[in-house]
């Protein structure tokens, strides 16, 4: 049943939960592939790097979509917005589970990636309608469905890839699509725009605000900092758990990504706390969490408590940084909040995608976890004596299909893939 909802009035509960479910079912779409990628490769017989090519297709069709289409959102209707978003959705899955070569599959993914940001409007949605004081909580669903849907889809697929095949689970997908359309229909309220103009006038606004509001830059380089921290964890860790003393199989390193499930889920909570404490103090005690983990996760690098207790640490004092700055960038402006989402998020993903270009130089230099583990590829081989040892790409191959397992289950592990891909022989 659609309800009227006012600016700063609030939003229901009901309506609330089923945007935070709609959208983490929606951003899976675009991750579905990642532990797939092999299967695909060998079923269409084409190269392992013309299958990466699939992931790498879907992030640019995200990274359009944050920039082009989630500032409609201030343009036309909302509803209408996800209605077509959701639909063209709906056809580009089952493009790529019917897809005969490997061409149309690139292009549907690219699709799918760029109509995925469904999340990215429920966003300022929620900050829009909701009262002050329940701002920051009510961002923080959806925040927590959105991360929920981001690692839960590589587990769900994972699965479903190694009984079903890798088609079926886009025809699963295509009709959770379907579902959501309809849900839509029924629950979401026909909101007014914000902007009046045109779309070029639309995009020219964009710079306008990045000039009016110097917070605006501010926050959103906290933020990337911030999970460029989070995304070093994630990207040693595997090679980390399968070294002494842990020797972690598939499943042990696969099951410390559900931790970041558990953190996920603590976004609401964090939320709660934005309008008590404010950006500010949120953001110290984010940062405080941020380095105790890596203090915790160097002391307790040898045992599964320490592991465990960083990734949790990490995992939350990200979140209290990227909410209470997220939700600070929305109050600026409430109503451009597409406009300020997009600048937010091109921001942060800029940082990212600079992150991923330096990391792996830094991660061979620098990471203690890398340094602990990397010597002992070599030196195993040197000792035993193995016919590999004078061909270290057969070590590498054996890491790298632990690490792509791993992969399945951690939010930031795929991102290394571009990096220490297969050796040609």
């Amino acid at each position: 049943m659609k309800q009227e909802l006012k600016e700063n009035q609030g939003i229901p509960s009901s309506l609330l939960w089923t945007l935070a479910i709609i959208s983490g079912v929606t951003v899976a779409n675009i991750y579905y592939n990642q532990p797939l990628l092999n299967r695909i490769s060998r079923d269409l017989n084409i190269s392992e790097f013309t299958a990466n090519l699939i992931a790498m297709f879907s992030q640019i069709g995200y990274a359009l979509g944050l920039l082009f289409i989630i500032p409609l959102g201030d343009l036309y209707r909302r509803r209408n917005i996800i209605l077509v978003n959701i639909s063209v959705l709906v056809v580009s899955l089952l493009t790529i589970a019917l897809a005969p070569n490997i061409h149309l599959i690139l292009f549907a993914s690219l699709l799918t990636g760029a109509c995925s940001v469904i999340p990215q409007v429920f966003m300022p949605l929620a900050a829009q309608y909701s009262t002050p004081e329940t701002k920051g909580k009510n961002v923080g669903i959806i925040l927590s469905g959105l991360l929920t849907g981001i690692l839960a889809s590589r587990v769900v697929s994972g699965i479903v890839g190694e009984y079903m095949g890798w088609r079926f689970i886009y025809f699963v997908a295509a009709g959770l699509m379907v579902v959501c359309l309809i849900v839509i229909i029924k629950i979401l309220p026909d909101l007014p725009s914000n902007f009046q103009g045109t779309y070029f006038g639309l995009m020219k606004s964009l710079f306008s605000l990045v000039r009016k509001y110097p917070q605006l830059r501010i926050v959103s380089l906290r933020a990337g900092f911030s999970f460029g921290s989070f995304l070093a964890m994630w990207s040693c860790l595997a090679f980390k758990m399968e070294q002494a003393p842990f020797f972690a199989g598939n499943n042990i390193i696969g099951m410390l990504g559900l931790c970041g499930i558990a953190g996920a889920l603590t976004a609401s909570s964090i939320g709660r706390y934005i309008h008590i404490l404010g950006v500010k103090r949120l953001t110290y005690i984010g940062c405080t969490l941020i380095i105790s983990a890596w203090i915790t996760l160097y002391v307790g690098q040898y045992s599964y408590v320490g592991i465990i207790a960083g990734i949790l640490l990490i995992d939350i004092g990200m979140q209290c940084i990227q909410l209470s700055n997220q939700t600070s960038a929305f109050a600026l402006c409430p109503q451009a909040s597409n406009r300020i989402n997009t600048i937010f998020m091109t921001t942060y993903f800029i940082e990212i995608d600079s992150f991923k270009i330096s990391q792996p130089h830094a991660l061979r230099s620098t990471h203690p976890f890398f340094l602990k583990a990397t010597p002992s590829f070599s030196n195993s081989s040197r000792c035993s004596g193995q016919k590999g040892a004078s061909r270290p790409w057969l070590f590498t191959t054996r890491w790298q299909g632990r690490f792509r397992s791993s992969e399945a289950l951690c939010i930031a592990c795929p991102t290394m893939r571009e990096h220490w891909g297969r050796p040609t022989r």
